[in-house]
């Protein structure tokens, strides 16, 4: 058997492989790993792959997947909205491919002498290579990645490698597409409604009706005097400050690991969730301490970020962050074709109470009875208030 009949034997294993086993890896660097490796198997002299691949995320342009044959695993590479501006990505085979609809590009690097035509082949001159090979891949959308492959032998891909791999090459494009949509998914979900109710509806729990009884400590803040500032601003600059805004209070949530459910035109809800089948009270006070701290640490966000709208000549900003513990039923609520992961219940009104006590006490920060109980040392009583829906006054509590 010669090696050409050898390796378009390897083609067609290659394809099965990608359509049965290849589809069920568990992630995209792990597909890649396991196909560069089949490659080499098949004879393939490979030593570097590069996969570029466009994502539908309010962040990230893009993300490169690089693997070599020295390392483990993949490396991800995550590419800002605006990269596609930037000279070294314009001028460079991805860009080319991309952006100005070029074809497979290759080039023989050992032949070559400088200045190169783009930066990727002095690079790779200098770990070694000896051939470059970047093709298209296209979704079903019409949506175009690119896949760079680089061989470090004398004399770099033979033909009937370059084909197998080409061949191959629509099989691959084809997984990608399903894990990449996949990937959007959960990158949409996750920014669109949280990550565990995203993590819900890829679960398929979509059934309009359904939900649990969860307990949670629960985080409601609002801006003070939005009302006039939507009165006398730009539109730009008012969106500017709530995003200022909520960036700082939703990052202070999040990274005490709380959930963000959802803005309601200034104001935000979320929710530090306490698992079923904690024993004691221990854990409780665990999340009522940070979620404590994650307000502290979002007034502070909020003074300094103050500071710079001063120095800009733009309105300061002021807010009012209410804290409580209690029972809520976390579930799918709305209309039939409109539907919200959301937590309703007389907790969730208390919470929205206590925080316009806020806003008359001037307090920035403050918490129900039950979540005080829990963090005395770190509050102090604001006495006896009465609020709305209730017949008798709550007793709140601010940072000491």
């Amino acid at each position: 058997m010669t090696n050409e009949q050898s390796e378009d034997l390897s083609k067609a294993e290659t394809i099965d492989w990608l359509m049965e086993d290849g589809r069920r890896a568990e992630s995209i660097a792990a597909l890649m790993e396991a196909f560069c490796r089949r490659l080499i198997v098949g004879g393939v002299p490979l030593f570097r792959a590069n996969w570029h691949i466009r994502m539908l995320h309010p962040q990230i342009r893009g993300i490169t997947f690089y693997w070599r044959t020295n390392m483990d695993g993949v490396e991800e590479i995550e590419r800002e909205h605006g990269t596609e501006l930037r000279p070294e990505y314009l001028n460079s085979p991805i860009g080319a491919i991309v952006e100005a609809g070029a074809d497979a590009m290759r080039y023989r690097i050992e032949q070559l002498e400088p200045p190169y035509a783009y930066e990727i082949l002095q690079d790779l001159k200098e770990q070694g290579g000896t051939d470059y090979v970047a093709m298209p891949m296209r979704f079903s959308t019409g949506r175009v990645n690119v896949a760079s492959w680089s061989s470090d032998r004398a004399g770099g891909f033979t033909g009937p490698q370059l084909t197998l791999i080409y061949d191959v090459m629509p099989a691959l494009s084809t997984v990608l597409e399903t894990m990449v949509l996949r990937r959007l998914a959960v990158n949409v979900l996750d920014t669109y409604v949280g990550r565990d109710a995203g993590a819900r509806i890829l679960s398929g729990d979509i059934r309009r009706g359904t939900g649990a009884t969860l307990r949670a400590v629960l985080w409601y803040c609002d801006l003070r005097g939005f009302t006039s500032l939507a009165d006398r601003l730009p539109l730009a600059d008012l969106i500017g400050l709530l995003n200022g805004y909520f960036e700082i209070m939703g990052g202070a949530v999040q990274a005490r690991e709380g959930e963000i459910l959802k803005f309601i035109g200034d104001a935000m809800l979320a929710i530090f969730p306490l698992p079923d089948g904690e024993e004691g009270e221990a854990y409780v006070r665990v999340k009522v301490n940070d979620a404590l701290d994650a307000a502290a640490d979002a007034i502070k966000a909020m003074e300094l970020r103050n500071r710079e709208l001063q120095a800009w000549g733009l309105p300061v900003l002021k807010a009012g962050i209410a804290l409580h513990v209690g029972d809520v039923m976390y579930g799918n609520i709305g209309a039939p074709d409109r539907l919200d992961f959301t937590v309703i219940g007389p907790a969730v009104n208390l919470v929205s109470r206590i925080q316009g006590l806020s806003s008359e006490l001037m307090r920035p920060v403050l918490t129900s009875e039950a979540f005080a109980a829990q963090c005395a040392e770190r509050l102090v009583s604001e006495g006896l208030h009465p609020v709305k829906g209730l017949k008798e006054p709550i007793q709140v509590f601010g940072l000491s």
